[in-house]
């Protein structure tokens, strides 16, 4: 029991502001073996959601028709320049929410809270790049909990509820997209 318990852990990642969410990494030793113990855990009322991690298109369909409990959460890399627009059908029929990892482009990356579109467009609304970026992602349903150690970033990064992108604004932003299923390949092996 004390070996299951340890890879349990290992392979699932506890949400830091609830402790009480779990998401299963693709990477994980064994993913089967820790979706059953997820699902025991959430039937128990030890946690209250679970979800994987890093699963594009195949493999979460593949992992979603297996399991009892559909995830209710994939996180992904996605943000304006990665947009994961293939795996949002997928997700929808299952009923799982995608969610932002690197929302803002990540720790040294300045293509997206620099960029000269969504400043522009940030200037209409009177708002950053990086609200525009935000916004963006939660009008497409998108869960997004940028990272920051910055107590005017987190202000400027919670300010995005009281303003909407316009279509024309939504589809400006959509034409930036370089990686559609993110910049590190987790997809099924050949």
């Amino acid at each position: 029991m004390l070996v299951k318990n340890r890879l349990l852990r290992a392979s699932m990642r506890v949400c830091v502001s609830c402790r009480r969410s779990t998401l299963i990494c693709y990477s994980s030793i064994r993913p089967m073996a820790t979706c059953s113990a997820q699902e025991k855990a959430y039937r128990a009322g030890k946690v209250r959601a679970i979800g994987v991690s890093n699963f594009q298109a195949g493999r979460f369909f593949d992992f979603a028709h297996y399991v009892e409990l559909k995830p209710m959460v994939n996180q992904l890399e996605c943000n304006t320049l990665s947009q994961q627009t293939g795996i949002e059908p997928i997700l929808g029929e299952f009923g799982t929410k995608m969610m932002a990892w690197y929302p803002l482009g990540g720790q040294g990356t300045d293509g997206i809270v620099k960029n000269e579109l969504l400043t522009t467009i940030g200037a209409k609304y009177n708002k950053t790049a990086a609200q525009v970026a935000l916004r963006w992602l939660t009008q497409r349903g998108i869960v997004a909990i940028p990272k920051s150690s910055h107590k005017e970033r987190m202000v400027q990064n919670i300010d995005i509820f009281d303003f909407s992108l316009s279509d024309d604004d939504m589809a400006q932003i959509a034409k930036m997209n370089q990686h559609d299923a993110g910049t590190r390949d987790f997809g099924d092996p050949q």
